[in-house]
């Protein structure tokens, strides 16, 4: 007798008090579907199971349990809210800078309703999306002219094929930088048509290696702001101001590329310098690139500033009609550029700058506060707080660090396998959780740096879940022993 047969009808798990709960909430066809992969899986375990052992047939209430699990991940979405405790505040993985509610107001606004995008609401003819951010970023950069793109490599390829097609573009070999994903400057510049001619040493380059550099094949100088690696020790590069002067006696724009792109002074903060554009300008630059969504704290987006004939020029190249955002996010960085040209405190009410500046003192609070929740949940894991130090994240500032307080969860196995184990069975289990929680291993230790779990409602969002968490692991360790 194939014992399959007595599983029970899709029909009949579909009637239990549990599946028809979760009718009203999912609809018949998701629950149709979990029912269905659920007894499929059944019945592939009943046939791979030797025919001498005895056959036990799950319980109803437990089959109509495991749909319920099965429909709860396939309704669970891809793109899921995380806790970022890793130490790195602006992480590129986990989705860079997180948006202030007044961006994220403005999105939602964008989202429910037609918007005035490529239409004059004074003339009532076609306009340009540009508008909406242009004259926000001139006052805030001092710029003549600005456009915007979906990101600051989408900046950087635009820039240098409409300023550099088919001529040299000359650049320190000391800036040809590599950013995430490989992505190098040679390769950019072969992608936009131009030609790379480096100059100077990896560690040193002169104002004189420039002028012998320039001849009529010159298209542009380029500059890149090396923000995600620092170069110490014997060094030597040309300031802005004298390769502005050098670029504009021989006829050719200067490009510059902030990468990161503060628009607040981060020194004036407590924070180590960064670059401005308005800085940047003041020095002569004819073209500033930087990104929307790293230290400025808006969404993901690549800024174009400078002069206006060299704007107008990339803005008429055909990739910018391809690399253009969409309304979501035009609204996201005009709400945010809004916030710097009328706040008071942008380290207030930049989400990004206020974990950046956030206290030593205050973090430390936090640890102190979660610790005895946490110190006894497991009975093989040993919590206590530690000082550590976070980092800025996504190439910016890659040598400075910020000093913060860290949950640090060690095992308690006497072998280092035992250990080892325990310790991917932790990570696991807090990767598993509603809201998982990303922290750093480290030290046979996982680190949780607190920096980034700020407020009363991120902390308490957190302890909710700690029954969860013992749950995760218990099952894991207990799965591990079977």
């Amino acid at each position: 007798m194939d014992v399959r047969r007595h599983l029970p009808a899709v029909d009949v798990l579909m009637a239990t008090s549990l599946l028809q709960e979760l009718l009203q909430h999912h609809g018949h066809s998701l629950v149709k579907r979990a029912v269905r992969d659920t007894l499929d899986d059944e019945r592939r375990r009943l046939q791979e199971q030797p025919s001498d052992t005895g056959v036990v047939l799950p319980a109803l209430d437990d089959l109509a349990q495991r749909c319920a699990t099965r429909l709860d991940n396939l309704t669970q979405p891809n793109s899921r809210a995380v806790f970022n405790l890793t130490g790195t505040v602006i992480h590129t993985n986990l989705g860079r800078s997180p948006l202030s509610e007044p961006a994220i107001e403005a999105m939602a606004e964008a989202a429910r309703h037609p918007v005035a995008l490529e239409y004059d609401l004074e003339s009532g003819g076609r306009g340009d999306r540009d508008t909406l951010v242009e004259s926000l970023l001139c006052e805030l950069t001092g710029a003549e002219a600005a456009t915007v793109v979906n990101n600051n490599a989408g900046a950087v390829v635009l820039a240098l094929g409409a300023l550099g097609a088919g001529r040299e573009a000359i650049i320190s070999r000391g800036e040809l930088i590599e950013i995430g994903g490989a992505f190098r400057m040679p390769d950019i510049m072969q992608a936009a048509g131009c030609r790379l001619h480096e100059v100077g040493a990896t560690n040193r380059t002169h104002a004189r290696d420039f002028e012998a550099a320039l001849n009529e094949e010159t298209g542009l100088i380029v500059k890149a702001h090396t923000s995600n690696y620092a170069i110490t020790g014997f060094t030597k590069n040309v300031p802005e101001t004298e390769l502005a002067e050098i670029a504009h006696r021989h006829g050719v724009p200067l490009m510059v590329d902030l990468g990161s792109g503060a628009l607040t002074d981060l020194a004036a903060l407590g924070l180590p310098y960064e670059a401005l554009p308005r800085d940047t300008i003041a020095a002569g630059a004819d073209i500033v690139t930087f990104s929307g969504d790293k230290l400025l704290g808006g969404p993901q987006a690549g800024i174009i500033v400078g002069k206006r004939e060299m704007v107008e020029r990339i803005k008429r190249h055909p990739l910018k009609r391809a690399l253009r955002l969409d309304k979501l996010m035009l609204a996201a960085l005009e709400a945010t550029l809004r916030i710097y040209r009328d706040s008071d405190a942008p380290a207030r009410d930049i989400p990004t700058l206020a974990l950046l500046t956030r206290l030593e003192a205050d973090i430390a609070e936090t640890a102190e506060r979660l610790l005895p929740a946490v110190q006894s949940l497991l009975d093989d894991i040993e919590v206590t707080t530690q000082d550590c130090m976070s980092q800025l994240g996504s190439g910016s500032l890659p040598v400075d660090r910020l000093p913060s307080r860290a949950l640090v969860w060690r095992p308690m196995a006497k072998d280092r396998q035992g250990r080892e184990r325990a310790l991917r069975r932790l990570e696991a289990a807090f990767r598993s959780l509603p809201r998982p929680v990303i922290g750093r291993l480290r030290d046979g230790a996982l680190h949780l740096d607190l920096r980034c779990l700020m407020g009363d409602v991120q902390e308490q969002r957190f302890l909710d879940q700690i029954d969860t968490l013992k749950t995760n692991y218990l099952q894991r360790q207990a799965g591990e022993r079977a």
